[in-house]
């Protein structure tokens, strides 16, 4: 290829790989801008329990006690919810971020529980507030004591529908995808930290 050819091909393609960058820093600048918050949870079950209803420790039935109290002396109390947050790219971004992963660490009561992985590829528009549901699945008596009022008012806090306050925070790290390919953040970043609970 001559020299001059040469040069011309480079000056079609250099623009394209420039664009690309600029493309690339836009979306990730974008992301590290949208904000996250707790929107709501659903589907809570404590050991297979539905809660959704429950507003009270007293609001128990009688045979929903029992079943919870033969899952505490089988030292396992399983409890599982859908934690949506709520992602809003701001407006005034000029560019869609483009969530395809998110690694996350839950914290309840600023105490490390559990981690996971949401795998959805999700578009942020700028200004639209998009759901992100998280599934999450853990046994309280791992990180919690066994005093079964004390377990259920938690399930309930979490919940949103009673039980003392309880701080819950969402650490994650995300990867958006680029026309460079997908970038992973380096560090965990701080998108959820919230009171819930009455």
């Amino acid at each position: 290829m001559s020299r001059t050819l040469y040069a011309r091909v480079l000056l079609l393609v250099l623009p394209v790989f420039v664009l690309g960058g600029c493309q690339t820093l836009r979306e990730i600048a974008s992301l590290r801008r949208v904000d996250f918050q707790i929107d709501r949870v659903d589907q809570v079950r404590l050991a297979g329990i539905d809660l959704d209803q429950v507003r009270s420790y007293e609001d128990v039935r009688a045979q929903d006690l029992l079943r919870l109290g033969t899952a505490l002396a089988r030292r396992e109390m399983p409890f599982s919810f859908q934690l949506h947050l709520l992602a809003e790219n701001p407006p005034e971004n000029s560019v869609q971020a483009r969530l395809v992963r998110m690694d996350w660490t839950l914290f309840l009561d600023d105490k490390e529980t559990i981690t996971g992985v949401f795998d959805q590829n999700l578009v942020l528009p700028p200004g639209v507030p998009t759901d992100v549901p998280i599934m999450v699945e853990l046994d309280l008596l791992r990180f919690f004591e066994d005093n079964l009022r004390d377990l259920v008012e938690l399930a309930l806090a979490v919940s949103g529908q009673g039980g003392q306050p309880k701080r819950v925070m969402v650490q994650a790290v995300p990867t958006i995808d680029t026309p460079l390919g997908p970038i992973r953040y380096p560090n965990p970043i701080q998108i959820v930290s919230r009171d819930i609970g009455s």
